[in-house]
């Protein structure tokens, strides 16, 4: 669990890496890095203008510190994201960020569909998806824009490149995390 001092401190750190990279200042955000934030630990970076996506970036596996990782993923997701042009200067403050820090993956066996939508919806993990050379994630705060597990996997599999209706094929591999998940106000 993430201290609040330490949300807050690594919310500051996401939005000044990104209001430093497009306007370059003498003084860059400097602090005593608390302990608990050079744990190692996947972590990704969303950003959201007027409650809409403008960019996530993030890493699932534990390679970076948390505190080096907002930064990068704060700089990746504002700049980097494939999806969106990058962020112009007159946008930073409309932005909401959000920073999500993952526990390590865990893979999820079963024998059926129906075993796999009965742990979804009971739980809500955050789902790694990949068959073949092809795959994708979705974060656990996923789970408040889409309605059921069918429609989570089925959009999961199409964001991976495959056919929507590929979950319930054999062959698929699952892999399960959650997140503490925290937000600008």
């Amino acid at each position: 669990m993430i201290a609040l001092e330490h949300r807050e401190l690594l919310l500051t750190l996401a939005r000044n890496s990104i209001q430093e990279f497009l306007e370059p200042v003498s003084m860059p955000f400097e602090t005593k890095i608390p302990t608990e934030l050079y744990a190692k630990s996947g972590v990704f970076v969303t950003l959201t203008k007027n409650k809409q996506l403008r960019g996530c970036i993030g890493s699932l596996g534990p390679s970076r510190t948390i505190w080096n990782q907002v930064k990068q993923n704060a700089l990746l997701a504002a700049f980097s994201d494939s999806r969106f042009s990058p962020v112009e200067p007159d946008e930073v403050p409309l932005l909401k960020i959000q920073i999500s820090v993952l526990s390590p993956p865990k893979p999820f066996f079963f024998y059926t569909v129906q075993e796999l939508l009965h742990k979804l919806e009971n739980e809500k993990p955050g789902v790694i998806l990949s068959k073949d050379a092809f795959s994708a994630t979705f974060l656990p705060s996923v789970w408040k824009e889409i309605q059921t597990s069918e429609e989570f996997l089925s959009e999961l599999c199409q964001k991976a490149g495959l056919g929507k209706n590929e979950w319930k094929q054999p062959g698929l591999k699952i892999q399960l995390y959650f997140s503490e998940s925290f937000e600008e106000k």
